[in-house]
């Protein structure tokens, strides 16, 4: 059988984020992708210009398209501007079967537009949140969706951690990419405990989409049967692969991309 993966998310314009990293992330990681798309944005590396929410009955057709015909092993889900779109997805997943959920809560695009509405916020954590096998936020979300500063320490991202499966969460990977010194580390939390996945912190401006992308492939590992540990350490080492190569890409003037497709382009 193939592995299939299925994101649901906004489409981002300049190709570097939202369901474009996704698929091509899914790609990357060896499994097909298909798509729900959530929102329209007018992007590229320098921001977010505007956003078009699509229609709520358009989301739901194209969940029940998708998932009616394709044996779907994974769903990512990501950017979701508003109430009324997260309840619409949280009920088609619940009709369906989508395989284990990785829910990133993007709230802030790279360029530090916000993406997610503030009303939005408490609705993806009381209706969504609880029904994701892995959510999947950075320090800024946590904090978000807490309500509290940002973490800066380890041992205040444990505690974060903590609030998020006490709030709802299953199992919380909390990412320290955008943290400082010399590694990004990201913390795994679950009933079972706790594990740190550590890699080398790149000196970069081109990190657009890499919470999209690391959510993907997470999603990719899943999708192919892997387990939870598993798929997030083979995710960690492919973004980390693909932060560190994205400076031979020339895409725009601002927050360009990072290479998803690193190990297939020739240099």
């Amino acid at each position: 059988m193939t592995a299939i993966a299925v994101t649901i998310a906004g489409s981002d314009s300049g190709g570097g984020a939202g369901i474009q990293a996704d698929l091509k992330s899914f790609s990357a990681n060896g499994v097909y992708g298909a798509s729900v798309i959530s929102a329209l944005t007018a992007q590229n590396t320098l921001g977010v210009t505007a956003i078009h929410d699509v229609p709520v009955e358009f989301i739901r057709a194209q969940i029940d398209a998708v998932y009616s015909d394709l044996a779907v092993n994974a769903t990512k889900i990501g950017m979701l501007s508003q109430p009324e779109v997260i309840q619409a997805v949280a009920k088609g997943l619940s009709e369906h079967e989508t395989g284990p959920v990785v829910l990133d809560p993007v709230m802030v695009a790279a360029s530090g537009d916000q993406l997610l509405a503030d009303i939005a916020v408490e609705v993806l954590v009381s209706e969504l949140m609880p029904a994701a096998d892995l959510v999947t936020p950075n320090l800024h979300e946590a904090a978000r969706m807490l309500k509290a500063d940002v973490a800066e320490t380890e041992d205040e991202m444990l505690r974060q951690a903590e609030s998020l499966l006490e709030i709802g969460a299953r199992t919380v990977l909390l990412k320290g990419g955008h943290g400082v010194g010399p590694e990004s580390a990201d913390l795994l939390l679950s009933q079972s405990g706790t594990r740190w996945f550590r890699g080398k912190r790149y000196d970069t401006k081109n990190t657009h989409g890499t919470g999209c992308t690391l959510s993907s492939a997470i999603a990719a590992g899943l999708a192919k049967g892997l387990s939870v540990e598993d798929a997030i350490a083979d995710g960690k080492k492919y973004i980390s692969a693909a932060i560190a190569a994205a400076d031979s890409l020339e895409i725009g003037s601002g927050h360009g991309p990072v290479h998803h497709f690193y190990a297939y382009w020739r240099s």
